[in-house]
């Protein structure tokens, strides 16, 4: 918890020295100032203040000009405002400057200390979000995107541009390549950063259910409707709808969608009030949508609308310089995460990750790297720790080299990986439990 650190402007020595010293034996750290220009010196010299107290009459200025100075400055600083002949007109424009509270000197130290105390609190808490505000946006940027290969620079480059933008996009990849990553870093990056980012998997859900999700529902809706509830649309507003896997949403959906895409707005299911929403859509799909949309297994005008800005993001073998730095970002996290100390990987378990296919892409090196951390023994990770097919003792791989044919050998890894357990297989395929029964029913490995 950060220390709590006050200024105290005042040009009365003797009153403020008192104060001071009570706040000081409060255990606040107090820093002085007998004047306005003084004080606001002292202030840009010490960003740690989290609360000024300012006397209402000074030499050069007025404790309304230390406020609005603070406010302009520093947003994040607490003011309360002292004086000895207290009038209701100051009171009132001291707190519409954003005070947050008028008092008068003559006060008892009991209640000037707990006035101190709820400010220094308010001014922790906003100091709590900011640094995770800034903990959330490190995450979810830009910079959080690992790998210097041509391929993903690319598709951070466009990424880069569109993000200031509102324009919708339409991100497309296989299984296990980043997509809600490069979602959340758009959203990061865009003037809507302060607003929800709201991702929802169009897989997971049963048609109507979906619907309910997407759009919310009034009291009555349908048996089980107990009460009004928002939608997705409703908890975007003003910030960014995420649609993961929109190839698999049905196609009365999809009609909705399109309304809602070209006026911003829709109904709650039961209700006839439309409700105005401003949000942005980012869409991403495992799909070739361009092919589903000609043999109108998708809805050709919404794929259009969707497609306006579409960014490929690459399979990890298009990109094979940056398995290593994506396996030791993989190492040092799980490592970090089960308290193990480990020096690092052996030369040989490393060039097995070079010289292997990742079907799964960085969700499977991600797996692969987390089982190696748990099963080490010694201070580095041996090529014994590596799955079979990536030792090389077995040898999965299917005669064909079409995208279904490697996504067929990649689920059958992954139920291999999970015992059978469908719902464990797809959380590690990262696709909802609908899409993988339709999957395995595809490929005929139920």
């Amino acid at each position: 918890m950060p220390e709590a650190v006050i200024l105290l402007i005042d040009d009365e020595e003797k009153l403020r020295k008192l104060l001071a010293r009570i706040l000081e034996l409060e255990g606040y750290r107090v820093i002085q100032a007998p004047n306005f220009s003084r004080g606001i010196q002292e202030l840009e010299a010490h960003p740690e203040v989290m609360l000024v107290l300012t006397d209402v009459k000074l030499p050069d200025g007025n404790g309304m000009n230390v406020l609005e100075k603070v406010k302009a400055r520093r947003p994040d600083c607490e003011v309360i405002v002292m004086t000895a002949y207290g009038t209701i007109q100051d009171g009132v424009k001291a707190m519409k400057l954003g005070a947050f509270d008028y008092i008068t000197k003559g006060d008892q130290d009991e209640q000037i200390l707990l006035t101190v105390e709820k400010a220094v609190e308010k001014a922790r808490l906003r100091h709590q979000v900011t640094e995770l505000e800034g903990r959330m946006q490190a995450k979810c940027s830009f910079d959080n995107i690992i790998g210097s290969s041509p391929a993903i620079r690319q598709a951070i480059s466009l990424a880069q541009k569109v993000a200031a933008t509102d324009t919708v996009v339409l991100l497309e990849g296989e299984t296990g390549t980043g997509k809600e990553l490069f979602a959340q870093a758009i959203h990061q990056a865009s003037t809507r950063s302060r607003k929800p980012f709201v991702a929802v998997n169009c897989s997971a859900f049963p048609r109507d259910l979906l619907e309910s999700e997407m759009f919310g529902y009034r009291k009555g809706a349908y048996t089980g409707a107990v009460c009004d509830k928002k939608g997705l649309f409703e908890e975007a507003h003003g910030g960014t709808l995420f649609l993961d896997e929109i190839g698999e949403m049905n196609h009365d959906l999809q009609a909705k969608m399109l309304r809602v895409l070209e006026t911003q707005s829709f109904t709650r299911l039961g209700d006839t009030k439309p409700i105005q929403v401003n949000v942005r859509i980012i869409a991403a799909t495992n799909r070739n949508l361009a092919k589903e949309a000609k043999s109108d297994h998708f809805r050709p005008d919404l794929y259009y609308r969707l497609s306006v800005f579409n960014i490929q993001i690459p399979p990890l073998r298009e990109r094979n310089a940056d398995i290593e730095p994506l396996a030791l970002f993989f190492f040092h996290y799980y490592s970090r995460k089960i308290n193990k100390r480990l020096e690092g990987m052996e030369g040989d378990f490393l060039q097995k990750l070079l010289s292997y296919e990742w079907k799964g892409n960085i969700r499977e090196l991600k797996n692969v790297m987390e089982r190696a951390v748990i099963l080490a023994d010694s201070s580095r990770l041996s090529v014994d720790l590596l799955p079979a097919e990536i030792r090389g003792t077995i040898c999965p791989e299917p005669s064909e080299t079409s995208l279904e044919a490697i996504e067929k050998a990649h689920i059958q890894r992954m139920m291999v990986l999970a015992q059978g357990n469908k719902p464990e297989a797809a959380r590690l395929l990262h696709i909802g439990l609908a899409t993988l029964y339709r999957k395995l029913k595809e490929y005929g490995l139920e």
